[in-house]
């Protein structure tokens, strides 16, 4: 079944290559993926979008995701910038790259009525600093996907991160997308207890 994910960050922040990894990582589990980049002006800071489709029969499509099963925000600053939220179905899955709750980034009325098992935030950038010494959210939002989403395997998405960075980069970057990986598993765990 075709799944959809939307991408959203600023030029810096590795938004195209989350969506290229995130594609490595479910081609390494014998799905068929692409990702591309949507640009607009390609200036540091500026809002990028990037795009993956997982499926797992071949995939013709070629346009841009219009309508998501997932949304991976990297920057929370765009929330209240940009209609992040066009074609997100009530079923999507919202990740957001923040130490903050919904309700404190001021989206709590408009996720009403979505899943609350599939909205999460994760302190990203917190992780990335952590580890890798940038704030770079990319590898551990998806960490944070792989957790939500059940989409990707944690391990797929750590090949995929080797794949992509020399060794002490990718180490770097694992152990962040590792840490995000159990602090959403462990969100989910407090919301069905909730």
């Amino acid at each position: 079944m075709l799944f959809q994910v939307r991408i959203h960050g600023r030029g810096g922040q590795g938004v195209v290559s989350a969506a290229e990894m995130l594609s490595v990582a479910a081609f390494l589990e014998g799905k068929h993926a692409q990702a591309f980049p949507s640009f607009g002006s390609e200036r540091m800071g500026a809002p990028v979008m990037a795009f993956c489709r997982i499926d797992d029969k071949e995939i013709r499509l070629r346009e841009p995701v219009m309508r998501p099963d997932a949304l991976i925000i990297q920057d929370p600053t765009l929330l209240h910038q940009v209609d992040l939220f066009s074609g997100v179905s009530p079923e999507g899955f919202i990740l957001i790259n923040s130490t903050r709750s919904f309700d404190e980034l001021g989206i709590g009325d408009f996720v009403k009525g979505y899943r609350h098992d599939r909205l999460c935030t994760v302190p990203a950038t917190e992780l990335a600093l952590k580890h890798v010494g940038r704030a770079v959210p990319n590898a551990a939002l998806l960490g944070g996907f792989a957790a939500i989403s059940g989409m990707v395997k944690l391990e797929s998405v750590c090949a995929a991160i080797q794949d992509k960075f020399p060794k002490k980069i990718a180490d770097a970057n694992i152990a962040a997308t590792r840490e995000a990986y159990q602090l959403v598993l462990e969100q989910m765990k407090e919301m069905q207890h909730a």
